[in-house]
């Protein structure tokens, strides 16, 4: 077992709607997921939803829960004097990364709301979080992470960040724009949890472009190439519902993604490539 690569796969968006909790309550209870990203901030992160899933770590205690940090619409935040907003309700995307970019936003408040997000979600879960994400990648926006990097040295210093930038050969990553992109904002998130003293996995993967007609199945296997020991893939799994499709466009690869991981064959997916779930 010792030549075996142990991975952190993670599943995004836990509280999203019932049939994403669903889909992820099943994989982990497979053993085929180890981590799960919560959002507190989502409808469907209710206290019975959380007491769900923490009942599965309490029989598994390598599965890590961590927090989703959530700063993008259509979510309202956790935090009253959060700004800005539209319609009190966080800023879309495209907008909260270019706002990040040109030194727009305010780090004291990024701060003030990932406080109130750790303090729901200890609330709702009994324990503080394993690590810290964050939806659609908040997490490693220029001043975004250096918040959340000082937050989590005052109230989670034993808990790790996750980076997203990529292992793969730069051949392999050229034309993805998006991951590109993450890659470059990674290496300065790397360099400051140096200097916080936070830790952080040494690769990632699982990004690909969801407006596509993409095939996981070979995706997958590409995933797993070149990721080293403790590396982390984030994935989506989900059953589509009502509540999903009016909050997020990922829908039915959601589906896709959950049969895949719920598959007789995954298991032997991962043996091949000498990877292990640990």
């Amino acid at each position: 077992m010792s030549d075996l690569r142990r991975i952190v796969l993670c599943a995004d968006d836990y509280g999203m709607s019932p049939g994403v909790n669903a889909a992820i309550r099943d994989l982990v209870a497979r053993g085929r997921l180890n981590a799960a990203s919560a959002m507190v901030v989502a409808p469907s992160l209710t206290v019975s939803e959380a007491t769900a899933l923490a009942s599965l770590k309490r029989d598994r205690p390598s599965l890590q829960i961590g927090l989703h940090f959530t700063l993008t619409a259509p979510f309202r935040p956790s935090s009253e004097a959060y700004t800005p907003l539209q319609d009190s309700a966080f800023l879309s995307l495209p907008t909260t990364l270019g706002s990040a970019l040109v030194g727009r936003l305010h780090r004291d408040r990024i701060a003030h709301e990932l406080r109130a997000q750790i303090a729901a979600f200890s609330t709702l879960f009994g324990f503080l979080p394993d690590y810290v994400d964050g939806h659609q990648h908040v997490q490693v926006f220029p001043q975004v992470r250096d918040a959340v990097l000082s937050v989590m040295r005052e109230t989670l210093p034993d808990a790790w960040i996750r980076q997203c930038g990529r292992v793969s050969p730069l051949a392999a990553r050229i034309g993805d724009r998006k991951g590109m992109l993450l890659d470059v904002m990674s290496k300065g998130a790397r360099k400051r949890a140096l200097e916080a003293g936070i830790a952080f996995n040494p690769g990632f993967a699982g990004s690909y472009d969801f407006n596509s007609d993409p095939d996981f199945a070979v995706l997958f296997p590409k995933f797993l190439n070149a990721l080293p020991d403790r590396g982390v893939i984030m994935c989506h799994p989900g059953f589509v519902d009502d509540e999903l499709k009016a909050l997020d466009p990922l829908t039915e690869l959601r589906e896709r993604e959950y049969a895949y991981f719920a598959a007789d064959a995954f298991p032997d997916i991962l043996q091949t490539h000498r990877v292990t779930l640990s």
